[in-house]
């Protein structure tokens, strides 16, 4: 059972440029390959039972399963659905997940359940019968208490109102905070859920018997309060050298960040001191430490500095997505699913919305072979002819996502503005054709730049000899 090394952004209502609630992640595999597509699955009205390929757990799901949309690995080499990402018709966004990792004292007491529920379910499971943010919340918490959780994982859900990071660390405990309107979060691989207020059930949630669960085990390093990640986490070389990092990274991007970036204590949430839009955590997610001395493809720093911390974006990076939910629209419309396949320090965000007959058709199939009228293979490809040849293409690259950028926006508002007054049959056929337009466009367009790069790269061969002409 594999485990994805994510990095994951939060953003409140009012601290987004344009009142959206935003939640997004990386999906980062162990290999450099892991084939994704984007997928819709019918309502289930009846009932259904949902058995893992890896941990073999079987749920029975109730009744009234709505349709979804997910982001499903189809490799037929490791089992697994993986879905990790989508929004129901309601317009609740969940994303599963973060992987973090509990410490030695609370594992030892409360184990992980190794046939309970795992990653490779959790979207599978949640999402169809997530009525809001909270709802989805408690729907998994009792999933938990009832079949344990198979390892660490930090979830991701938002509604019209609210947006929430729920924690399971160990095999039956959990805990989940509001993030507040005015702030944003970050999430790199760790724990890191700080203080917990017991007396205020309307921010913070968790597993029965937790607070007891601590208390009659002296698992609380502190002296005063209730700090989740010193209570439940990790404090490890690893931490210093592969999550941290990013913490550190993003917040320096995002507002400010006065903590070195191998300090345990870098803060989970953090009050926006600008407002964050979608390309802000675009430009976080794709990011390699750029402009300083830890960017392995920078000019800065030594190659010990170059190669001392994990990157937020990776070649092994199977996916990202920015779910962007609006508050104000109609729980059709409201979501909507900014989709990259391969590395985001290279591929353009792709605005999808999710209330549709079918995804496109680049989109909802992926070849074991490559192909590049496929949308994951293409950005494959493409992601390393841009990194390959980074001196030579770096500016291209960026005017390149900036012209997508643009296009994304403006089609988001173009399918809005088109989708008022359909009722919800026309509404499915109109936002599956805008979608497919959409796709069309942004896989010509990068085909376009990948041939101007494959064609330049055929000048750059080390084995040209030219002789001089005066001999």
């Amino acid at each position: 059972m594999r485990k994805t090394e994510c990095t994951t952004i939060l953003v409140g209502k009012k601290a987004s440029i344009d009142g959206t609630i935003i939640i997004a992640r990386n999906e980062d595999y162990h290999d450099a390959i892991n084939l994704k597509k984007f997928v819709v699955h019918e309502e289930k009205p009846n009932g259904s039972t949902y058995e893992s390929d890896n941990t073999k757990v079987k749920v029975e799901l109730p009744k009234g399963a709505m349709r979804y949309t997910a982001i499903p690995s189809d490799d037929k080499n490791e089992p697994g659905a993986y879905a990790e990402a989508g929004f129901n018709e309601l317009g609740v966004a969940v994303s599963s997940t973060e992987s973090l990792y509990g410490n030695e004292r609370v594992l030892a007491l409360d184990p992980l359940v190794l046939d309970g529920i795992a990653e490779d379910a959790i979207n599978d499971l949640v999402t169809p019968y997530a009525k809001s943010a909270r709802d989805g919340i408690k729907f998994l918490g009792e999933l938990i208490k009832k079949y344990g959780s198979a390892e660490g994982n930090g979830i991701l859900f938002a509604d019209k109102d609210e947006a929430w990071y729920m924690e399971i660390p160990t095999g039956h405990h959990w805990v989940a905070v509001r993030i507040p309107d005015d702030c944003y979060a970050v999430a790199p691989n760790h724990v890191c859920i700080e203080q917990i207020d017991f007396n205020d059930k309307e921010n913070y949630m968790w597993s029965e018997g937790m607070e007891e669960f601590v208390k009659e085990n002296n698992l609380n390093p502190d002296f005063e309060g209730f700090n989740f990640r010193k209570v439940f986490g990790t404090y490890r070389e690893l931490d210093r050298v592969y999550n941290t990092p990013r913490a550190w990274y993003a917040h320096k991007l995002l507002s400010s960040c006065d903590c070195d970036p191998t300090c345990g204590d870098i803060p989970f949430i953090k009050k926006a001191t600008r407002k964050i839009s979608v390309e802000d955590c675009a430009k976080v997610l794709g990011s390699h430490y750029n402009e300083t001395e830890f960017d392995p493809l920078g000019w800065q720093g030594t190659e010990q500095e170059k190669k001392r911390f994990r990157c937020i974006s990776l070649s092994r990076t199977a996916h990202s997505h920015i779910l962007q939910v609006y508050p104000d629209l109609d729980e059709k419309l409201r979501g909507v699913t900014w989709l990259s396949f391969g590395t985001t320090a290279f591929n353009p965000y792709v605005p999808f919305f999710n209330y549709v007959e079918d995804t496109p058709k680049e989109y909802r199939t992926v070849p074991e072979k490559m192909d590049i009228d496929n949308a994951y293979w293409l950005a494959k490809v493409f992601a390393y002819y841009a990194e390959e040849h980074y001196k030579l293409f770096n500016r291209d690259t960026h005017e390149f996502l900036q012209r997508m950028a643009v296009y994304g926006r403006q089609r988001v508002m173009e399918v809005q503005k088109g989708a008022k007054g359909l009722d919800d049959k026309a509404l499915m056929k109109y936002l599956t054709e805008e979608n497919q337009k959409t796709a069309t466009y942004f896989i010509e367009e990068t085909k376009k730049q990948l041939q101007d790069y494959a064609t330049r790269a055929l000048f750059t061969s080390k084995l040209t000899f030219q002789m001089d002409k005066n001999l």
